[in-house]
């Protein structure tokens, strides 16, 4: 897990190309776009949602929304965006959204300060919110 930070450290220059190319990103088929909120970090791409997805979406809006923004796209005010390519898959794998749930994480990459664990959620609600994360993600040309 350490290296992942430090390999994360490495690609900070990057985060703030993806942040600017995200602002724009590419539109899919029977995507919405949703206007960028007052205090949301990007402007995204909300694919059509199914499933496990679904489930994630409803589980997010409820313990991870209030630091990470409606849909994931952050929040100026308390936490970062999950859809931005610091996030993507190659870099953070699932089990770090695990483990940042169970255990929390140390700021390292933005100015937000360190998550806390989030009390209350299994590894089963955790994968619900992880492809729910992975979904917009790839909607939005993270993957």
């Amino acid at each position: 897990m350490t290296r992942s930070f430090l390999l994360l450290g490495a690609c900070a220059v990057a985060a703030f190309a993806a942040y600017n190319l995200l602002r724009s990103g590419p539109s899919e088929e029977g995507a919405q776009t949703m206007p960028r909120q007052s205090n949301a970090i990007v402007a995204l791409q909300m694919p059509p949602l199914a499933g496990n997805a679904a489930i994630g979406q409803r589980v997010f809006e409820t313990a991870c929304s209030a630091c990470h923004g409606s849909n994931a796209a952050g929040n100026e005010d308390a936490g970062p965006p999950l859809i931005h390519i610091i996030y993507e898959p190659a870099h953070h794998a699932d089990e770090a959204f695990q483990r940042a749930v169970a255990m929390g994480v140390k700021s390292h990459h933005w100015r937000f300060g360190d998550m806390p664990p989030v009390a209350g959620l299994t590894r089963g609600d955790v994968a619900m919110v992880i492809a729910y994360i992975r979904e917009i993600q790839r909607a939005n040309g993270i993957d």
